[in-house]
């Protein structure tokens, strides 16, 4: 994780040809169980159930997924069954706030147009 800079890992089966993620682990997790990397195996740490979200899912439906397990974050599945990623509420909430910035940008444009006298836009 210190590695790679990433609040967690997924945990996955090494007897699986394709890897099948059985658990995920956190550094909240680790944090919790005073974790010593050289003494403890990953899976007393681990929540060993994966939620998972298909990656043609939209944001609304990460979402619920995510509230409907209980979970921050969701292994992303692509179309041929693989992980292909990892999606946390943090992402969600990037992204929602860059597309409520733009929607604020044009807001702010519409208010300067009236406020201006300029009238409606013409497409």
């Amino acid at each position: 994780m210190r590695r790679y800079q990433v609040g967690s890992l997924l945990v996955m089966d090494q007897d699986h040809e394709d890897g099948v993620p059985v658990g995920i682990v956190t550094d909240r997790d680790i944090a919790l169980q005073g974790f010593a990397a050289e003494s403890q195996d990953v899976d007393s740490a681990m929540t060993p159930v994966v939620a998972t979200v298909g990656h043609d899912a939209d944001t609304h439906e990460a979402l619920e997924i995510m509230r409907a397990h209980g979970v921050r974050r969701l292994a992303v599945m692509g179309s041929r069954g693989k992980v292909v990623g990892i999606l946390s509420i943090d992402d969600i909430i990037d992204a929602l706030s860059a597309e409520l910035a733009a929607a604020a940008a044009v807001l702010k444009g519409e208010i300067r147009r009236d406020a201006a006298g300029l009238g409606d836009v013409i497409l």
